[in-house]
Parts: C-alpha cells; structure tokens; sequence
C-alpha cells in the first residue's frame, strides 16, 4: 500500500456500533417485507454480492455473517499445526518446493489481508456484510452486501442523484397520444397503470429536504439498480482520495475477489402472482414472438441503467431507419431487374452476331474467349449499375445525415424524460493497470509512457500491413486457381471458372475476417494495457479506437481493393471482365455482410453458450431431472453466479459500427445492404435482449448521457461515404462512361455501339515472350486480333497502346463528378444538419416549465417555513427558536 501502514486488527461495523442493530433492524422492516434476496434475518435485502475462492479448510468454513479476529484464525491454525507436531516428526521436504509453497502460501495470505482491509472499508462506510461459504458451490464463499436507508441517502446526496418529489407536471401533448392510441398494438405491455402524460419533478436528493421527496414508499424510491449503483461506487473514494489500490476493480484485476455483480430480480419462470421487472422484459422485449413491437426502454433502463437503455435506444432508432432506405434500394434493385431487357450494353454483349474475341485474362494458361460468354455477369451487373445507383448514393448519404439528427433529438428527449438534461459524467474508477503500477509505487509520466505509445503506433501500423498482405495472399490465390481451372481438362470446371474463383475468394476472404477479428481485438486490449491509462473511461476510449482502426481495416481492405485498385493493362492477371468489376464487389459485400452477421454475430452469440451449457453438463454427474432439482435449491445469488460475466458494449456497438460502414460506404454497388442489416437487426435487437436478460450477470447500472466515442465515429463514417460512394460511381461503374459516350460520341444519341467503343485492340503477335496461351487454337480458329475493355490506341497507329483521347477525356469527367457530388451530397447534408434542430421544440419548453414549477416549489416551501417560525415566535416569544420537527431528516 502507498505512505499506508493498517494493522490487523477486531472487526468492528463502525456502522453497527454507532447503532443498536434493533433499530436498525426495526428501521429496515417497517416498509413491510423486502422484495428480492434477502439475509439470513429475512429482513435486510441483498443488494451486492462478490465472490471469492475459499482457501480455507472445509471444516472452518463459515456459513453466517459472524466475522471473527484474522489473527484468531491465524493463531488457531498455528496451535492445529504444533499439535500435530508433537504427534509426528516433520518429513523432509525438497526446499525447492517448500519455497514454492511458501510463495503460495504469502500470496494467499496477502489476498486476505487485502480481502479483510477492503471489508473493513465497507464497513466504515456503513454497508452491512453477510458471508456465505455453503456446500452447494464447492470452493466459492460468497459475500453479501446490504446498503442501509441512512448510507443510501448519503451516498445519493454525495452523487448529486436526482430522485423524484411530489410535485408532477404534464409531458405528453394530445398528439402524442393520438399516435400512442393508433400505435397500441406495436407498445409492449409494461407498467400499464403508470399514467402517460405525467411526470415526477426530479431534484438532486438531500437529507435536508426529505419533505421534498415522495418517500411513501421507502421500498421503492431506491430501487434495486440504484442501491447496487451506489454500493459499487462507495469503495472509489479510497481509490481516488487516498491513491490506494482498494478498490473493488484493483481487487478483481488482483484476485482477491473472483467477480462482482448485483443480483437480478427474480427467474423469468417464475409463477408468482407479481411479475417481477426481469420476467416482463424476458415476455415483452426478449422473445422472438415480440418482435414487430417497440423496446420497453424505459424499463430497460430502469433495470440495467442509462448507459445499456441508450445501446438498446440507438439500436432501435438505426434499424427504424434502415426501413425507407431497404424499401428504397429494393426499390433500385427492382428497377434494374426491371429494366435488364432493355439494357442495350447488356443486350450487346449477349449478342451472338457481335463474334467478338476477347484477349486472355491470365498468362499461358487462360487462352481467348467470347465476349457473349460474360452475358450472364453483364445482365446481373445492371441490376446494381444502373442509373437509379446514383440517385440511390445521394438517397443514403442525406438518409445518413437525417439518422444522425434523428438520434440527437431521441437522445435528447430520454435525457430529458430520464432527468439527464444536467449530467456530467465523471471519471471515478481507476483503471486496474493503473492500480498495480500504485502498488509498485510507480509514477506514470508522459516520458514513461513514450515507448508504450510508440509500440502501440508501429505494432498497428505493421497489423494493418499483415490485413493487406492477406489481401494480397488472396489475389494470389485467385491467380493460381484461375489458372489451374484453365489448365484442367475437366469441362465442368472450366465453365464455371469466374463464379468458382470469385465465390471461393470472398468465402476465403471472410475466414480471415472473422479469424484475423479475434486476433485484433486481443491485440488492442495488449497495446492499450501497455499504455496504463489512469480510468476505466480513459482505457475504454483507448481501447474503441484501437479496435475500430484495426477491424475497420480488416473488413474493408479486400472490398477497398476490388472497388478501386482493380485497373491495369489487360494482361494483368487481376483484371476483371467486361461489365465484371462492379458484379465482383458486390459479391464480395455480400457475402462479407451476411457471413459477418450470420456467422460472427448471431451464431457465435447463439451457439457458444449453448457449447458453455452443454460442456457444464457433462461434467456433471447428475441427470437432466437432478439438475433441475439442483437449481431449485439454489438461492439467487448462487444461480447468478453460473451466468457469463457482463464484458461491456463496445462488442455489440463494434458490430453494428462495422454494418453501419458496409451500409453507407459501398452503398452504390450494393443496394439490398440496408435491407439485410434491417432483417439481422431484428433479430440482433431480440438476441442481445436475451443474452442480457438471462445469460449474463446483471451488469452495474452506468449513468450516461449520450452514447459517447461512437457517435463521433458514426459521423465520421457518414462523411466518408460520401466520398467513398463518389469514386465508387465514377471509377468503379460504367456510369460516367456511359454517359459521356452518349452525350460525345454516340452518332445517334443512344448507348448502341457502347460496348465496342470501351474495347481495345491488341495484336497476338505483340505478347512479350512467354506470356502467349498455350492453347492459341482454343476456339477453333487461328486468332490475330483480340479485345481487351480498356481505351488505348490500336496496335496500328504512330503510339500503339498508348492511352487515348477518350480516356483522358473520361477521367475529366470522372474528377469533375466527384467533386460535384460530393460538394452537392455535403451541402445537402449540412443543410439537414441546419434545419433540424437538436432539441426538440416540446422538450425545451417542458424544460423550462420544469425550472418554474421547481422555483414555485421551492418558494411555496420558503412560505411554509416563514409562517411556521412566526407561529412559532407568537406562542413563545421569549424561548429560542428551533427547527421545526418535520424539517428533521429522518435516519439520515
């Protein structure tokens, strides 16, 4: 411990010892009886709990709350260990194991010293412990952790939480309650006596102004996410105020306790005539059955805190969202389907009478082809390159920035619906990093940290290296198997040699994804480890940047390289065929996006605690019907204790971060994406519910007041699909080329002969040596002359090869729509940005109705004092004046 010495000494509950334990009993009963996991006593409510492994012998373990002296314990065990001394002589021992022992031996002793300093601590802040080291989960004691109403009023008024008061005012205009009344059906059955339009004036609670709070019900005015919130963070003023590492989350990172966590309320099977909060959130938002309703998201919040009901809010604004624009691309989708007969290109290069022979697309072993062969992938490339494509970018990039607008209101009216409106989040818990090096008594300077930052630097750098390396790994095996297709004499696979080598490739592609996904988040965890950041904020910020930088770029690399780093002279084994470029991209998207989201997100999510259960069971001895009966003897905290550990959002804000990327980036040569992330939001909506609901532990209600670093990140991603969707029309379509051959240099104005302007001439007596097919006479006939989709001059004129006119005169073109489009989609953008306004005109005004009826309550109460004390002055002029006994605060 740092400039620290703390003898062992008599636990003592300061709190019980200023108290007679009666009172207190008799002060926590008489609300009635308590709802949810109590103490032994029946009466006193569990409202946390922390597990730890016991070290001690089976026959003193301890199965009540009485805490006795550690040095008593110590003392017994060295009397148990002299006695058997004298009975026996000591065997020998080798000293390397006995040195090993006694390491073992002083870590253990070393986590309960810290254990019992820490309880001590608890105590000293008034929180009353109960342990239970039962028989029903071997080798796990487990210590319960009650907050009476005097440390909850403390501690409520040291947060600044904002609690009820009697006074209510009305929130709810009569439209809203029309549309409430015509959307009934679609609002899940929660709390549906609470009245609507009504709202409890909130104010930072004080002991001073009890009177002011509605208190009718003490039971209920601290509910059971508020009294864990509070319990979690009384042991922070030991690990900001003394620089000490005694602290529950130091603690954890040591070993000394195994988890920490607060129970939930009640199973979801429960049959009692009362259901209880967890029950209605399994029925109502966490069922498959539900899922055309709205989330229950003030009772989300209510029950996991403002940080998890804003994850689960944002999610269902973005995949309300994601229905005009997957109506809207199914619509482009539609009208390309609609239009590919009509599609001259298309119907061109279908066209048997054209006999045009096209040059190879790989070295010796591809030999020439027919253009017509590439009819199937030109007619399927119209569906997403077609004119609608570029009205459909503009669509989504103002779609983007009307989402983005969307969620600052909807945020900003549950901060104010959830009394956020004057939050300010503050770092209070530090980082367990940051707690080993006060251990060490080590001081982290910006110089000390220099070579953590400059390792997190390189090593990013060079991962990021090793995704485009695997891009490249990929381009190589699309070389190899195309020219093993080539080369085989087995027809089948000679017919299918672009679906195979581009359906194999994106399927090897997603592999490496998902496997590299793993890799990298591991890796970020190291990196920001290494930097010791001083808080959990600090070090999740750190971490979500890191992460994001790195998935980001193993996502994208191979769908950046087939949109924009495709083109090449047309012996380039990477060239795709004509009107191929987009179709492969789009392939790549596609299966990229779904396997992501079927495989990585949903099945993983799905399948791992299935695995998890069914391994438990096996190793268990007991059969399905022992089992069940097992459970039912298990009390609420033993049966928490077998739900997976809460590890926080960043996973399932990072996953739809990432579909958000693949919905609005590459927009332009996909159109069905929205429409497929709206069908796995759906489901993903409902599957995270139930992961939380009853498959992890309740996690500790975090107060926020926006969704933080991921906001900046969604705008950021918004910005860049602009320009992204902007090369991905000009460079990546046929859409700019088609219109300046229609608009320069079609004779008649139409897009007939298009296909024969984009190709080149190439003699076959100019291949460079070796590079000639090995099967010139493939088609039958001796070929002289091939095309290659490029525009450069014929082998015939003064420059062979060289890039034409047209060519120059179509990247002009490409530029300028570029800039263009993407001056006019931002315009528009700010535009939207300025005319929506982030609050939401109602909620200003409720504001401001809020601070008068606040200041009228507050004067109504000055009122009521000054008459009391003149009443007071008039009965007994001559004696002082005392303070009123309703104005006392009441075991506070």
């Amino acid at each position: 411990m740092i400039c620290q010495h703390v003898s062992i000494k008599t636990i003592i509950p300061l709190s019980l010892s200023s108290q007679p334990l009666n009172s207190l009993k008799s002060d926590e009963a008489a609300s009635g009886p308590k709802q949810g996991p109590t103490f032994q006593d029946g009466q006193r409510r569990v409202d946390y709990v922390l597990t730890y492994h016991i070290q001690k012998p089976r026959s003193f373990r301890r199965k009540t709350s009485h805490f006795g002296d550690y040095r008593i314990l110590r003392s017994l065990r060295r009397s148990l260990s002299m006695m058997r001394g004298r009975d026996t002589p000591p065997p020998k021992e080798d000293p390397e194991v006995a040195a090993h022992k006694h390491r073992l031996d002083y870590h253990e002793d070393d986590k309960r010293f810290r254990q019992t300093e820490f309880e001590d601590n608890l105590r000293e802040m008034g929180l009353e412990l109960e342990k239970d080291e039962g028989n029903k989960i071997p080798g796990i004691g487990f210590l319960k952790i009650h907050a009476p109403w005097n440390v909850l009023c403390r501690e409520a008024e040291f947060m600044k939480l904002k609690m009820p008061t009697k006074k209510v005012c009305d929130v709810v205009e009569r439209i809203n309650l029309f549309i409430r009344k015509v959307t009934a059906p679609l609002h899940p059955k929660v709390e549906p006596n609470r009245a609507q339009n009504v709202k409890h004036l909130s104010h930072p609670f004080s002991r001073e102004k009890q009177h002011l709070f509605d208190l009718s019900d003490r039971e209920s005015f601290f509910d059971s996410k508020t009294r864990a919130s509070i319990v979690s963070t009384i042991d922070l003023k030991f690990d900001l105020l003394k620089m000490t590492i005694t602290g529950i989350t130091s603690l954890l990172g040591n070993g000394v306790y195994t988890a920490a966590y607060p129970l939930h309320d009640g199973d979801v099977d429960s049959m009692g005539p009362e259901a209880n909060d967890r029950k209605i959130l399994y029925e109502e938002w966490a069922s498959y059955s539900v899922f055309y309703k709205y989330q229950p998201i003030g009772l989300i919040r209510k029950y996991f805190g403002e940080k998890i009901g804003l994850y689960f809010a944002w999610l269902g604004v973005y995949t309300q969202m994601l229905i005009p624009a997957a109506i809207v691309g199914a619509i482009v989708f539609l009208y390309g389907c609609a239009t590919v007969d009509n599609d001259i290109p298309s119907m061109e290069i279908c066209d048997p009478r054209n006999n045009i022979t096209m040059c190879p697309l790989c070295d010796r072993a591809c030999s020439y082809w027919k253009l017509k062969t590439a009819c199937g992938t030109a007619r399927a490339s119209h569906l997403f390159d077609n004119p609608a494509t570029v009205f459909f970018s503009i669509f989504m990039a103002l779609w983007a920035a009307m989402f983005m607008e969307h969620w600052k209101r909807r945020q900003m009216r549950l901060n104010y619906i959830w009394d956020l409106t004057g939050f300010e989040e503050e770092e209070v818990s530090l980082c367990p990093c940051f707690g080993t090096c006060l251990d060490k008594k080590v001081k982290l300077t910006c110089t000390d940290r220099a070579p953590a930052y400059m390792t997190g630097l390189f090593t990013m750098l060079f991962m990021v290296g090793v995704t485009f390396a695997v891009v490249f790994g990929v381009i190589l095996y699309r070389i190899s198997i195309r020219a093993a297709l080539h080369m085989s004499s087995n027809p089948t696979a000679r017919t299918n040699i672009r679906a195979t080598v581009k359906g194999t490739a994106a399927v090897i592609n997603l592999v490496i994804i998902i496997i590299m996904d793993e890799v990298y988040g591991a890796l970020a965890r190291w990196l920001t480890l290494l930097e010791v950041p001083k808080t959990d904020k600090s070090f999740e910020e750190r971490l979500i940047i890191k992460t994001f930088v790195l998935k980001f770029a193993n996502a994208f690399s191979p769908i950046v390289y087939l949109a924009f780093f495709r083109d090449g002279d047309y012996l380039c084994y990477l060239r795709c065929a004509h009107a191929g470029c987009l179709m492969e991209l789009c392939i790549q998207l596609c299966i990229t996006m779904l396997g992501k989201q079927l495989i990585q997100n949903n099945l993983f999510e799905i399948g791992i605690p299935k695995i998890k259960k069914l391994i438990r069971r096996r190793k268990s001895d007991m059969d399905s019907q022992q089992q069940e009966d097992y459970n039912m003897t298990l009390q609420r905290h033993e049966k928490d204790h077998f739900l997976g550990p809460f590890v926080g959002l960043s996973p399932e804000y990072m996953e739809m971060i990432i579909q958000f990327g693949m919905v609005t980036l590459f927009v332009a040569s996909f159109p069905l994406a929205p429409l497929f992330a709206l069908l796995n939001n759906i489901i993903e909506i409902r599957l995270d519910a139930k992961k939380f609901v009853t498959e992890v532990r309740r996690p500790i209600a975090g107060s926020a007041k926006d969704i933080g670093i991921w906001y900046n990140l969604l705008r950021g991603l918004s910005k860049v699909a602009v320009i992204v969707n902007a090369f991905v029309i000009s460079f990546t379509s046929d859409f700019i080329p088609r219109l300046v051959y229609q608009y320069m240099y079609s004779p008649d104005g139409s897009m007939h002969g298009f296909v024969n302007h984009t190709l080149s001439y190439f003699n076959v007596s100019d291949f460079q040596p070796g590079t000639a097919p090995l099967q010139p006479m493939h088609l039958g006939y001796e070929v002289q002359i091939c095309r290659y989709k490029d525009y450069r001059e014929t082998p015939w004129s003064n420059t062979p090869y060289d890039l034409s006119k047209e060519f120059w005169a179509i990247l002009a073109c490409r530029l300028a729509f570029v800039v263009v489009f993407q001056n006019v989609v931002m315009l528009m953008s700010d535009f939207v940005d300025w005319l929506i306004p982030d609050i939401p005109k109602d909620i200003s005004l409720q504001i401001h109705k809020e601070k008068i009826l606040m200041v009228e309550l507050f004067m109504k109460e000055e009122e009521g004092k000054k008459l009391l004390r003149d009443s007071h002055a008039k009965q007994s002029p001559l004696q002082p004046r005392s303070r009123p006994a309703s104005h006392t605060p009441s075991n506070c």
